[in-house]
């Protein structure tokens, strides 16, 4: 039986449970491929439960409750926003890793930093950047940049290799190196999927009887259902493996659905009506910023002065913005204001 008399800090008692207790298949925190900048080692926490703390702590992370999930500035206290999307992702994919014995501190860093990057207006404020910046714009890379250069006044939080890669690599096409990355990639999807139609419902966009009844045969008739049964599916097809597997019925019916909400809501939907003014909006925000990088807050001045492209800083300012943000620059700089003599 372990003691903490066996062990100089409980830190090092915790990498020993980890070692007894978690599947061989895990990612043991003292195994770490560790950090760009060395650190003295906590004497309480192993190294992916400081990066979750870490994250936690950053401005990125409070920025995402002001940011848009799916529905632009929804009228409403319950609507998802992209932090609400980040806290359920992590509670799946934790449900998912302790199920099959998992790092859970490794999975819940990736989970709670992995939109950390995501622009103002969800995916068409990503679309906007990326068509305009002429070196891309992606979410996942862009997280990735906040937590390795943006942060703490350019510094970063020199997060664990590990947590790094599940952040960069949590959409379809990434391949995280860890299996606890592979479950918050999974786990994403599982939540957007289910909260959109939640969302979607509550809007009054549709109902559950709208849904195809080819997809909720296999996943369920409501959002409680739906998102246990993709839960079961995915632990008991990952069991005792060293892969986060679903069975192809399950995916299929996933992905089918997901391809619906596409369509119908998504893209089509009247929750979009907005978007083409939101990415207007954001288009002339970057051009000015373009033409005008002194009036770039301070910290992406000194982005730029120890290096950064002109170009990066300004997706780097505009992708932080809140919606809330984003809005009040735009009519601080476009729209006439009134003024008395």
């Amino acid at each position: 039986m372990i003691t903490t008399f066996d062990y100089k800090t409980i830190r090092e008692m915790l990498e020993a449970e980890e070692q007894l207790t978690l599947s061989p298949f895990a990612s043991l925190s003292k195994n770490s491929l560790g950090r760009d900048r060395e650190e003295p080692q906590d004497d309480i926490r192993p190294v992916y439960q400081r990066d979750r703390d870490r994250i936690i702590h950053s401005k990125a992370f409070r920025r995402m409750k002001h940011k848009t999930q799916v529905f632009l500035a929804p009228e409403g206290d319950h609507y998802r926003t992209r932090l609400t999307h980040t806290l359920e992702v992590s509670q799946i994919a934790r449900t998912i890793s302790k199920a099959l014995r998992l790092n859970e501190d490794l999975t819940e860093a990736i989970a709670l930093g992995h939109d950390l990057g995501h622009t103002p207006f969800g995916h068409s404020g990503e679309a906007v950047l990326d068509r305009l910046c002429s070196e891309g714009f992606v979410h996942s890379e862009q997280s990735v940049r906040i937590v390795e250069v943006i942060e703490k006044s350019g510094k970063g939080l020199n997060l664990t290799k590990e947590v790094r890669d599940g952040i960069l690599n949590h959409q379809t096409a990434g391949n995280p190196r860890t299996l606890e990355g592979h479950v918050v990639r999974i786990s994403d999807k599982i939540a957007y999927l289910n909260h959109d139609v939640d969302d979607a419902i509550r809007a009054g966009l549709l109902t559950e009887q709208d849904i195809p009844k080819e997809y909720t045969d296999v996943l369920g008739n409501n959002v409680h259902d739906r998102l246990s049964s993709l839960i079961h599916d995915v632990i008991l097809h990952s069991i005792g493996k060293n892969s986060i597997n679903m069975s192809e019925e399950f995916e299929q019916a996933m992905f089918k659905l997901r391809k619906w909400m596409f369509a119908n809501v998504y893209v089509g939907g009247r929750a979009k009506e907005e978007e083409g003014k939101a990415q207007h909006m954001i288009e002339l925000l970057f051009n000015y910023y373009m033409d005008h990088p002194d009036d770039l807050t301070r910290e992406y001045r000194e982005l730029m002065a120890n290096g950064t492209g002109k170009e990066r800083a300004v997706c780097d300012y505009i992708s932080g913005m809140t919606d809330t943000y984003a809005i009040e620059k735009f009519e601080e700089l476009f729209v006439p204001k009134g003024w008395k003599f």
